[in-house]
C-alpha cells in the first residue's frame, strides 16, 4: 500500500499548505533515491557527486573542462569542485593540465579508467532508474519532468 509522506515521516499535524506537502514529498523521494543510488555506486569507489562529475567530463570529450565549468554543470552544485577533482585524479579517473593560452586555467579530462568505470555502471544505472521510476509510465514521467522544470523556472524568476 502506498503511504502518504506525512505517514512515512510520522507527522501528526497536517501540512499548512499543499505546496509544503509537495516540497516535503519531493525531498523525501529524492532522499530515498539518492540513498539507494549511493549504495549502487559505492562498490566502484564513487559517491553520487563524484559520479556526476565523471559523467560531466565524459560529455565534455577530449577538450575537458575547467573547474568552474564542471561546477556550473553539476546537478547539486558544490563549493569544493577542486577537492572533488583531486579525489578523482588520485583514483586515476581524471587528469588535469594547464591551458597553454591562459596559464591560470586548468582543464580536467576523464581518463580511460574513468571511462571504463562509467561503462561498467551505464547498464546498472539505467536499470536502477527503470526500477525506481519506470512504473510511472511515459505520460506520467513526461508530466513529472515538465512540472519539475516549471518549479525550477519559478525559482529563477
Amino acid at each position: 500500500m502506498m503511504k502518504k509522506v506525512h505517514e512515512e515521516i510520522k507527522q501528526t499535524r497536517p501540512f499548512p499548505t499543499l505546496e509544503e506537502e509537495a516540497a516535503v514529498s519531493l525531498a523525501r523521494t529524492q532522499g530515498k533515491i539518492d540513498h539507494a543510488f549511493a549504495d549502487l555506486i559505492k562498490p566502484y569507489g564513487l559517491t553520487p557527486i563524484l559520479y556526476n562529475i565523471l559523467r560531466i567530463l565524459r560529455g565534455a570529450g577530449q577538450t575537458g573542462l575547467c573547474r568552474y565549468e564542471v561546477g556550473d554543470r553539476m546537478i547539486n552544485p558544490a563549493p569544493d569542485v577542486t577537492r572533488l577533482l583531486d579525489r578523482l585524479e588520485r583514483k586515476g579517473y581524471v587528469t588535469r593540465e594547464r591551458d597553454n593560452e591562459n596559464r591560470r586555467l586548468v582543464k580536467s579530462m576523464i581518463t580511460k579508467s574513468g571511462l571504463d568505470v562509467l561503462d561498467k555502471l551505464d547498464d546498472p544505472v539505467n536499470e536502477f532508474h527503470r526500477r525506481h521510476l519506470g512504473h510511472l509510465g511515459d505520460d506520467r514521467l513526461k508530466g513529472l519532468i515538465e512540472s519539475l522544470a516549471m518549479a525550477r523556472a519559478a525559482e529563477s524568476e
